[in-house]
């Protein structure tokens, strides 16, 4: 089977992109590993920025559902002490340019703005190649095979695309989250509930904090940050849930019991999340039919950027396709050049040290002074 534009993976970068073309009559198949779109949990809560998220929502025609989505007052921050002591709280006032949405919501409005028919789920990849002229054949773990004429790869950190561009691998970054849930936090767990409040509440120390986020229902979802060696994780055995959470516990021995119960009375168990990276300003030589967009492309350890640069790569990519609708490798170029200056940008680069959390100076009266000086 043949198809003018195959995108692997159907994420908020390759949804935004495939929502762009179709609204511009261009014929686009998104293949994913998944089954259903409810295979598999979709993540917590994100802020979609002002300065490239919306602008990638706006471009696929989706404000209005976006808006509709957005849970209020989700956007106040709170700072405070291992010792549970409140130092800043910023509130949100409903005038941010970073609203918060669920993660899975963002991923269905993308879904119900396209046709049933254009994400063909249950389709790994499992190899891809080039033939020469611009195609590719892709190869599914079941034997079936797609050629195309512009293949994308929007398929994560382990692309099976971007070794058609690229010999870069990731390379863990030296942190990991383990990620656990509180649920009906308000009436079950009141006391970690006041202590994170009514948005997100951030609790940093050299070499680990908690960050907690409130999501809908009353559920807390949090990340439990810790700059330790992979080798470190892997002498935990996480299938054991009380084990590992007697575990992550014992490096906030001391911290305010509010707090330590974001861990120890979780109710699910707790999930390791290593962080992995590709070099920065990561970039490849031009390949006739294909390009990457969002982790593919630029995987950074987690730094309130990633989705929001996945949305923006996915509605830029299709506007230059639309832009040059008879010369592929014209689109592919203009896209690139502006991939790879926005991969270098202050925003993504710094936004990279938020989680440097090995460093003396990863403290909540640190963050404060930061706070503070930029008049938050």
């Amino acid at each position: 089977m043949h198809t003018p534009v195959t995108v692997i993976g159907a994420g908020l970068g390759g949804l935004t992109l495939a929502r762009v073309l179709h609204s511009r009559g261009i014929p686009v198949t998104v293949y994913e590993a998944d089954s259903s779109p409810t295979a598999r949990a979709q993540g917590g809560m994100l802020d979609i920025h002002d300065y490239n998220g919306q602008l990638a929502l706006d471009a696929a025609g989706l404000m209005d559902a976006f808006h509709a989505i957005v849970i209020e007052g989700r956007q106040t921050m709170r700072l405070v002490d291992p010792d549970g002591t409140v130092l800043h709280e910023m509130a949100d006032d409903g005038t941010g340019g970073r609203p918060e949405v669920q993660r899975g919501e963002l991923r269905r409005i993308l879904l119900d703005a396209l046709p049933a028919d254009t994400v063909r789920w249950r389709h790994k990849v499992s190899g891809t190649r080039a033939l020469g002229e611009g195609r590719h054949e892709v190869t599914f773990a079941d034997g079936g095979t797609v050629v195309t004429s512009l293949l994308v790869g929007a398929d994560g950190a382990w692309s099976r695309v971007r070794p058609l561009l690229s010999g870069a691998t990731p390379e863990y970054v030296g942190t990991s989250f383990v990620e656990t849930y509180l649920f009906d936090a308000d009436t079950r767990h009141p006391a970690a509930a006041k202590a994170v409040g009514g948005g997100s509440m951030i609790a940093p120390a050299p070499g680990k904090e908690i960050f907690a986020h409130r999501e809908s229902g009353g559920t807390l979802h949090t990340y439990v940050a810790l700059s330790k060696p992979q080798d470190w994780f892997a002498a935990i055995d996480f299938s054991d849930a009380t084990a590992a959470t007697a575990r992550i516990t014992a490096e906030f021995d001391g911290w305010a019991p509010e707090l330590t119960a974001l861990i120890t009375d979780g109710d699910t168990t707790p999930v390791l999340r290593p962080h992995y990276a590709l070099p920065t300003g990561h970039r490849w030589d031009r390949a006739p039919g294909v390009t990457l967009l969002g982790d593919a492309a630029h995987l950074a350890a987690p730094n309130g950027e990633g989705a929001n640069l996945a949305m923006l790569d996915g509605a830029e990519l299709g506007k230059a396709l639309a832009a040059h609708p008879d010369d592929i490798e014209a689109a592919l170029t203009d896209y690139e050049r502006a991939l790879f200056a926005r991969s270098t940008e202050p925003v993504t680069v710094e936004g990279a040290e938020v989680h440097g959390i090995d460093s003396e100076n990863n403290t909540a009266q640190t963050m404060l002074k930061m706070l503070t000086e930029q008049g938050q």
